[in-house]
């Protein structure tokens, strides 16, 4: 830590003390002022608090402890998420994309117990539940992450929707691999303004484990891709008949065809592919896996991370926010 000599003055023998190097830096006795907290925070929010002690080190010569930047780092976090509310209500979009899935994330859960307290902790995985909700053609998405229910993380993407300017009369386009709960939050929130497309790289990886049933080695790429083209012209019925030929008698120990036509028949009123490609719509859910790397995992998974679940919660929040652009905004207004 960098120490500065500092004169002290007094007003009269009993006075008050006066400090002006303070005064005039805008710090306090063995405090962090504004400027050294925001750096504090953009590393923590990147990288593990230790290794952000030596980047403050290198680029501004101080030494801080790792308790520091993680003290203001969850201190930042738990208030950054307020920016969203302060901000101007975004222009209501024509159409919108909106994506949710999960990510497993490390928790430590702490237990009652004497003794040493590290044989008190227990760790698990928790599903963090990512959404994002994007105008069409933009590639700046609002994104929401929360480790709470299913329900809450419905109301999130009902939440990030409205902040990402979706209205009554925006047309929703919902992507997803098909998972029931999150096909039930979007029908929840949605259902009356947009429709849900499974996402086809979903629907083609159980075609692809079909494949071996229904062609020789050599013609099981063509079999895959004829029922592709299929499903992209809304054939529908043709690959459920391709599969029913050679579906798996029932109880046997491996069943791809009979997992693939279930798959696509219990989903066969979200896989208009043809509509999403006529009006230039993705049909694919890429967008939402990449943004569990860049937004949760680069930063919450990295080795030797284990979090508790109010923090999690935290660097949830104030990730997100970061990828939402709402860093300097908050900035501008923040106090210690």
């Amino acid at each position: 830590m960098i120490s500065v000599e500092e004169q002290l003055l007094r007003l009269g023998r009993r006075g008050p003390e006066l400090r002006p190097f303070c005064a005039q830096a805008g710090v306090r006795p063995g405090g962090y002022s504004r400027r050294l907290q925001r750096a504090l925070v953009d590393f923590g929010a990147e990288e593990s608090f230790a290794d952000a002690v030596r980047r403050v080190r290198e680029h501004y010569g101080i030494d801080v402890p790792a308790s520091a930047v993680r003290f203001w780092t969850l201190h930042h976090g738990k208030a950054i998420g307020a920016v969203a509310e302060q901000r101007p209500a975004p222009p209501a979009l024509v159409e919108a994309i909106a994506q949710m899935d999960g990510s497993m994330v490390p928790i430590v859960q702490t237990t009652s117990g004497s003794g040493d307290a590290r044989k008190n902790k227990t760790l698990c995985w928790r599903e963090a539940r990512l959404c994002l909700v994007r105008a069409q053609g933009s590639a700046s998405p609002i994104y929401g992450a929360t480790l709470g229910t299913v329900e809450v993380a419905g109301w999130l993407w009902k939440e990030t929707a409205r902040l990402a300017g979706v209205s009554p009369t925006t047309h929703v386009h919902g992507l997803g691999d098909g998972a029931p709960w999150i096909l039930a939050k979007f029908l929840n929130n949605f259902a009356e303004q947009g429709s849900y497309l499974i996402d086809f790289y979903h629907a083609s990886q159980y075609l692809a484990a079909a494949a071996p049933k229904a062609a020789r080695p050599d013609k099981q790429i063509q079999w895959r891709r004829r029922q592709q083209g299929r499903l992209l012209n809304n054939e529908v019925p043709a690959v459920l008949r391709a599969l029913e030929k050679i579906l798996e008698p029932p109880g046997a120990p491996e069943a791809p065809a009979r997992a693939a036509y279930q798959y696509l028949q219990e989903r066969r009123h979200h896989l208009d592919y043809a509509q999403a490609l006529a009006k230039k719509l993705p049909i694919g859910s890429g967008e939402i896996e990449s943004g569990h790397r860049h937004v949760i995992q680069n930063r919450l998974k990295i080795a030797g991370a284990w979090w508790t679940e109010r923090n999690m919660e935290t660097m949830l929040g104030l990730r997100t926010a970061r990828a939402n652009t709402w860093w300097e905004p908050y900035w501008a207004t923040a106090r210690n």
